[in-house]
């Protein structure tokens, strides 16, 4: 249980809030953000440091210390090891004591990763990067569409009614770009963004990075562990992470605690701002957010184009048989929209339809190229063939 001189500062401040909604007619609860104090390489008064600075700046929400007992003025839940440390932040968020709470070395179960926020250098622009912790699915493709919702779920907890929504040019990227197209089609709304290069698309390169052309970058999680600390520590020589909100909230499907995560290497600017980003999702209520965003993706059939991401890809006997070229043709049309796994089978796909095609890499990624004139055939036989989207356009 929580201390009883936690319970009575807590039922304290309850007065308080009373007392301030007759003077000023209005109650606004006052939201409570964790912070564990162990386990940063940087010490424990790095973490003091930064919830101290969180709470000079605080605009209606408080800080609770949850570790050893330190010399500060911020309100302190004791606990003297990690393993304790966690158990207490579970029971103060599972009490209500504490509305979120930000922290290190927690594991997450699969299904749950965390969406982190870093300001980037090209134009200073905030920028969420779904996912950098945590796993969603051991399928990559399906990770990443559940990625992509967990951005979204995070970025309008946070106020953005409408986050646009970029898939960086990774493995899987083009797959992921056909499945969450099919579900905005079904129905669930996503604003798609366009690449700041002169080619657009909805599929993003290193440059879209650097300016934040999305509100919300997708990939996998390993790579956007990387670009937290790329963006985090880029001025600082890797060591310090002074940039940036940290990797954020751990989000998945029927998940019910709102818990942040920092880095070992996270210095005091970035902690402070992690508290800010908990109470920001606090305030926006992303529990509930969550519920209702899981809740409409499924009605767009999102559990069917899952499952199209992780069916049985083994071919058949009949599949594996290897296929002859069809006579060589000039081939200056390019289809692109491919993912790079499934180029090779792509290109055979149309020589048993005896259409002569190679691949190749274009500035966007791999393409199908055939001749020009069989091109809008191609594209048909590749979109009912599931290796691109019905609405797939000639590169």
């Amino acid at each position: 249980m929580v201390e009883n001189k936690a319970i009575k500062e807590m039922v304290g401040k309850v007065f308080n809030d009373i007392a301030d909604a007759i003077t000023t007619g209005q109650f606004v609860p006052k939201i409570r953000i964790g912070i564990t104090t162990l386990g940063s390489e940087k010490g424990i008064d790095n973490l003091v440091q930064g919830a101290e600075l969180a709470a000079k700046r605080a605009s209606g929400f408080e800080v609770v210390l949850i570790g050893p007992k330190v010399e500060s003025e911020l309100q302190q839940i004791e606990a003297n090891s990690e393993d304790e440390m966690h158990k207490k932040m579970e029971e103060l968020l599972d009490n209500g004591f504490i509305d979120a709470c930000v922290t290190m070395h927690y594991s997450f179960p699969i299904g749950v990763s965390t969406v982190g926020r870093v300001i980037t250098p090209g134009k200073g622009k905030e920028l969420f990067i779904a996912t950098t912790t945590g796993t969603s699915s051991p399928h990559r493709a399906e990770a990443m569409v559940k990625n992509a919702l967990s951005g979204i779920i995070a970025a309008k907890a946070t106020g953005l009614k409408a986050p646009t929504v970029g898939i960086l040019n990774v493995d899987g990227a083009r797959q992921v770009e056909r499945a969450l197209k099919e579900l905005s089609n079904n129905g669930y709304p996503i604003s798609f963004t366009e690449s700041g290069r002169s080619d657009g698309g909805t599929v993003m390169r290193g440059n879209d990075l650097l300016a934040g052309t999305p509100d919300i970058m997708i990939q996998d999680t390993l790579t956007g562990n990387i670009l937290m600390k790329m963006f985090s520590a880029y001025t600082t020589g890797g060591d310090y992470e002074s940039s940036g909100y940290g990797y954020g909230p751990g989000i998945g499907e029927g998940y019910d605690r709102v818990i942040l995560i920092l880095s070992r290497a996270s210095g005091i600017p970035v902690v402070a701002n992690a508290i800010q980003y908990a109470a920001e999702l606090a305030k926006g209520n992303l529990k509930e957010i969550a519920k209702a965003e899981f809740a409409a993706a499924k009605r767009a059939n999102l559990d069917e184009i899952l499952k199209s991401l992780t069916k049985d890809t083994r071919k058949t006997a009949a599949e594996e048989k290897e296929v002859a070229a069809p006579p060589h043709e000039v081939v200056t049309g390019s289809i692109s929209g491919i993912d790079i796994m499934d180029l090779e089978d792509a290109v055979k796909a149309l020589w048993r339809k005896g259409i002569y095609a190679e691949s190749g890499m274009g500035c966007t990624g791999p393409i199908v190229m055939v001749n020009e004139e069989k091109m809008a055939t191609a594209i048909k036989l590749l979109a009912e063939a599931g290796f691109v989207g019905k609405e797939a356009d000639p590169c």
